[in-house]
Parts: structure tokens; sequence; C-alpha cells
């Protein structure tokens, strides 16, 4: 499993478990109505599908799922929100998307850009970054008592492009068009699916020296603390030590 996505999922389990759940619920919420707007039916709209089992994945209570689709179908505040996509640098030149769900572009902008600068980063170009990801479904699977070989076995045979494992969570790839297929036949194995989403994942990952890593690990933590933000990708592959030394050793 990769530093950036073991970093991505301690951050979704201690967020699950501490006094963050409250921020976290808001976020999710905000991704549900954006992803209502399309069509309050999950049925029809796979978007909302993803984004309310993203919801349940966090144990977001049922009525706040339904009054933040009821804020997409009946205007107000909902209907003003808009999803955009930043792209910057991180210390040692490495990459970072940033999404966000905002009402107030100008001041969403203003928080990354300043958290950037003072995390020692920078913004960056439409398009200088972006290349560097590919958009790719992603599923971790909590290993438990489970045997590793055998989720990656049982997702592989699903349709996962790619797995990984390290002690306790197996790390499964798949095309967007297969997520919600793949993560079914692994729940339906027995297996604890612990999230799933489309996410922005690196072509390739960059190591860089653990005080260079560790710098970048404090602005991504900052970046994500950001109301406005939702989600934010990296090239970095943080090590076990630099993770540790940041407060999220799993």
């Amino acid at each position: 499993m990769s530093g950036h996505s073991k970093w991505s999922s301690i951050k979704h389990k201690k967020a699950a478990t501490d006094a963050k759940r409250g921020k976290l619920f808001t976020k999710l919420a905000r991704d549900v109505t954006m992803a209502a707007r399309s069509g309050a039916d999950p049925d029809m709209n796979p978007a909302l599908r993803l984004a309310i089992q993203k919801a349940r994945d966090s144990n977001m209570p049922n009525a706040n799922i339904g009054r933040a689709i009821q804020r997409a179908v009946g205007g107000g505040d909902g209907a003003m929100l808009e999803e955009i996509t930043y792209e910057g640098y991180a210390p040692g030149g490495t990459a970072v998307l940033i999404q966000a769900i905002t009402d107030n572009r100008n001041r969403t902008v203003a928080d990354i850009r300043a958290t950037l600068t003072r995390g020692g980063g920078a913004m960056a170009e439409s398009g200088a970054v972006a290349w560097q990801f590919d958009l790719r479904g992603l599923i971790a699977v909590e290993v438990g008592e489970a045997d590793p070989d055998e989720i990656q076995l049982v997702a592989i045979e699903a349709g996962a492009d790619d797995v990984s494992a390290d002690d306790d969570i197996v790390e499964v790839i798949t095309d967007p068009g297969d997520l919600e297929a793949v993560r079914a036949t692994l729940t339906e194995g027995g297996f604890q699916v612990n999230s799933s989403e489309i996410a922005q994942i690196p072509k390739t990952r960059i190591t860089p020296a653990d005080n260079v890593a560790g710098q970048a690990l404090r602005l991504l933590d900052a970046l994500d603390e950001l109301d406005d933000v939702s989600r934010v990708y990296s090239n970095v592959d943080f090590s076990d030590e630099v993770l540790a030394a940041g407060g999220l050793a799993g």
C-alpha cells in the first residue's frame, strides 16, 4: 500500500473515531448534496450512490444523508455549491490535487493559496499537475482475521486492476466503472470494506527525504483541515517513519 494511501486511510479512521467527526460529516454532506444535484434517486445516479456509500462508511446517520439530498432538490444554499479542483506543489516539488466544494470560490482559493504558501508549497497553473494522476476506483479492505492473499485473489477475480497490501489494509484499484461491482463482490465474500471512492491516483510516486516528506505531510494535513476542501491527493510516498513522526501511525 502506498504511503499516501496509508495517510488517507489513517486520516479517515481517526476522523471517524475522534472529535473531528462533526467536521467530516459536514464535508460528506456537501459531497452528497453536490452529487444529488444531478438527480435525487441513487438508483439512477451513480455519483449519488457513491457519495451515500462513502457517508455510510463513516457512520453518518441516514437523517443527515436525507437532509443533504434535500438541500440539492429543495434549492437554497445547496444550489449555490460548485466543485472545483485546484493544483499545487508541496515541498520538494511534489504534486498536489485539491478538490473543493464551495459557495464562494474567492474565499476558497485564497484559503488554499495561503495554506500552500505557509506550508512551503505553491499554487500551480491549471494542467501543470493533473496529468500526473489518473481517475480510478479505490477500495480499502480491512484485513482483520482474513487472509490478505484471499482478499487479493477475490478482488482480482472480480475485475480489480491492481491490489497491494500492508499489515492491516488491502488497497484495491479498479476501473471507475467497476468500483461498485468489485466492492459488492468483496462484501459478499465476507470481507470488511472500510471505504470505496473514485479517486485521483498518481501515475508514479515520489519518495523524498524524510525532512521534506514531513513538511509535505504537514501541508497535506493543513489543506485537509480547510472547511471547503473535500479531498487532497498527492504523489508523495510517505514512509511509516514519517507518518509516525506526524502522529499518524497506523
